[in-house]
Order: structure tokens, then sequence, then C-alpha cells
């Protein structure tokens, strides 16, 4: 969303008038340009050229880093000697432009890493064959991230843009706050967190201290935080659709100024019409095709503090990725540190999914009978055992 708010903020400016355009033009490059992060690999694919501004042709991988200990962050969250990827997201837009998926992954999942090259002081940090994931920054910065979620995944990842606490912050402000729902107050000392029950609307500070609060939701884990991040996205993505954040000029140059000054952009993505054609593949997309999935893991046996993948479940929701087809988290399956909102309205079924009605009848149809409708067939879309909601669900953080 902030992709595609940067770049609709341009079109709607440059449709303004072209004294205003250029130098919009030029202050948002400038900016963007000046933050770029090389994320190629020796080994890799190329990164992608810039298309026409009228068409992206195909899908695309696009990361999202969240880095504690950015170098804007100074010591208000504490004193770190590294600089930890603590939030990854992965946005994968389907082939056709018809859906897209978020999968966020543990920062405690151990996994392979591979060999990654320091940037600044050039020092070669050899593959390792089992290291959290959180530890991928400090090898080898924002590219060291792209490769070891790109080696995880089997996806090639074009695209990275690594975020600070700062940048949370002033995107929440630049929309008017997100609205957000607890099951019971929480107080959490040690994120900062302070909100009663039901539905408050956050901004700024409690914006910022909602994403990071691990402590005060569901069982205190990473995994109850990653359910909180996305009930908060979903929220963020209901919000910039249903109000008027998208013909509001203020508000998207905003949005685009947090987006050019406080997010660090990957090269492939500093040409502005690059950004403007891949947030044109997102305007269309309808909220119930856009999942925000947990990436698949169990507690790593040998240390309670540690996941690490399930495999064969992550092995069928990257095939069903890479293949582009569709797929649904499992409702069934509890998530911890989230459950739906009781107060919400129950999701329309779309029109290509719902039952068809039978005609009028003066008694039962036999199966079999001529004229008689047949019964939907069974959906096959959803993956069991799989932790997520679509972007339509609305969900509330349930207090530890």
């Amino acid at each position: 969303m902030l992709l595609r708010s940067l770049a609709i903020a341009l079109v709607v400016v440059f449709v303004s008038g072209a004294s205003v355009a250029a130098w919009v033009f030029w202050d948002l490059t400038s900016n963007v340009n000046s933050n770029a992060i090389d994320i190629s690999r020796p080994d890799g694919i190329p990164l992608p050229t810039a298309p026409n501004i009228d068409a992206f042709e195909g899908g695309f991988n696009l990361l999202v880093v969240g880095a504690d200990n950015d170098p804007e962050q100074g010591s208000a969250f504490g004193e770190r000697e590294v600089t930890l990827n603590d939030v990854n997201m992965l946005l994968h837009v389907s082939e056709d432009h018809s859906s897209a998926v978020v999968v966020s992954f543990p920062r405690d999942l151990v996994i392979p890493h591979p060999t990654c090259t320091d940037l600044e002081s050039g020092e070669i940090h050899e593959a390792r064959r089992a290291l959290a994931l959180n530890a991928a920054f400090e090898r080898g910065g924002l590219a060291c991230v792209v490769a070891t979620i790109s080696d995880l995944t089997g996806l090639d990842i074009e695209y990275a843009a690594q975020m600070s606490f700062a940048s949370v912050v002033r995107m929440t402000d630049a929309v008017g706050g997100v609205p957000v729902c607890l099951t019971a107050p929480i107080k959490d000392s040690l994120s900062g967190l302070d909100l009663p029950a039901g539905t408050s609307v956050i901004s700024g500070a409690s914006a910022l201290a909602f994403l990071r609060n691990r402590h005060g939701v569901g069982d205190g884990s990473d995994l109850s935080r990653i359910a909180n991040q996305q009930q908060y996205i979903s929220s963020l993505i209901r919000k910039i659709k249903s109000d008027d954040t998208l013909t509001d000029v203020t508000k998207l140059y905003s949005l685009a100024q947090v987006a050019a000054k406080h997010v660090y952009l990957s090269t492939s993505l500093t040409n502005i019409t690059q950004m403007v054609a891949m947030a044109r593949t997102l305007q269309t997309i309808d909220l119930d095709k856009l999942n925000l999935i947990q990436y698949p893991v169990m507690y790593d046996p040998d240390n309670p503090n540690r996941v690490i993948p399930l495999q064969d479940l992550a092995d069928e929701l990257f095939e069903r990725i890479a293949a582009d087809r569709p797929f649904l988290p499992d409702p069934n399956t509890e998530r911890e540190g989230v459950e739906q909102n009781p107060d919400a309205a129950a999701p329309t079924m779309p029109p290509e999914t719902a039952p068809a009605t039978p005609p009028a009848t003066s008694g039962p149809v036999p199966t079999g009978t001529p004229g008689a409708t047949p019964a939907p067939a069974p959906t096959t879309d959803v993956i069991e055992g799989l932790q997520g909601q679509t972007a339509l669900d609305e969900t509330c953080s349930v207090a530890n």
C-alpha cells in the first residue's frame, strides 16, 4: 500500500499542473535515489528495467523489511549492538493482477543462510546451515535478507524496501490513523502500548507500540505479534480503499514524502514510472483476493525460543504462489493472538462462488432427476492448517 500510495500521489499531482509536477518529480526522485540499496546477487537474475508507465507485464515479488536499530531510531527503543530484520513481509502479485498475497516470516525462524557480503566493510559471511532469520541483515544488509528469503521460498525477489520505526509512525499519521480492535485492555510497559477494549484509532507512537507489542497479546510470542500486525495491515488497506485517501492530494503527497525520505528502496524501485506501473496492478484487486499469511512453522524441539519450517505446508504454499494457483488460509485453524471481530459484518460471498439457488419445487428433488440443479462443487482453495486471513476479514487482538 505504501508503494501504491506513492505512485498514485505522483499521478494526481502530475495532472494538477506542469510546474508543480516538475518540482514534485525532482523532490521525490532525488530523495528516493539518495536512499537506494542494491539488492542484486552475483549469481542471481538481473534486476528488471523500468516498464512503460501505462502497463506492467506479469506479476512481481516485493520484500518489505522492518529493521530494528535503524540509524534513524536512536536510543528511544533501547540500545542494540546490531541491526536486526525483525519484520519480514513478502508481497506477491499474480501474473494476471487478479490476486495478491503477503507472507510474514517470523524473526526467530531458523533456516539456512547463503553467503553474504557486508556492503560497507566488504566482509564476506560464509553460508550457514541454521541461523535465525533476523540475523540476515547484520550479515549483509537488505540484499542479504532478500537472498535468504529467496533461497527459502524458491521465488525470485526483484524489489525490496527497508522501513524504520520512524517511517511507520509517519505513514500512520499521513493516513489519519488506523482503527484496531482489542478483546480486552492491553497495557504493556515494554512496547508502551496502552489501549482500552474495543475499537481505537491509533496513530503515531501508539501505532508503533501496537505493531511492536508482543508480550501483551496472545501467548506473548512473535507469532502473536505477526497476527497482530496482520490485523493492522488489513485495517490499513480497508481504510485506504474506503475513505478519501486515494483522492486526497494532501494525504497522498504526505505518504509519498514518507516513502521518499524515510524508506530505503532497492535500486530496482527508484524509477518513478516503475512505481506507477506496479501500483496500477494493485488498484483492482478485491479485498477477498488479498491474503495475509503466516509462514508455516512449528516450535523447534531443541530450542523453545525458536521456530522451524513446517516443510510440507510451506512447500504447498509456495508451489501455489509460484504457479499463481488460488488458495485461502484455513478458517478452522486457531490463530494465536487474534480472533474474529464479533461486531464485524459477515463478508459477502463473491457471486462466482455463491451456491446456486435451486428452483422452487413442490417437494424434494431426487438426485439425478432431470432438470434438478446440481449441488455446487466443493471448494479446494483452502490449504488445511495454513494460518492467516484475507484483507476483508476483521479481527481483534486477544490480550495476554
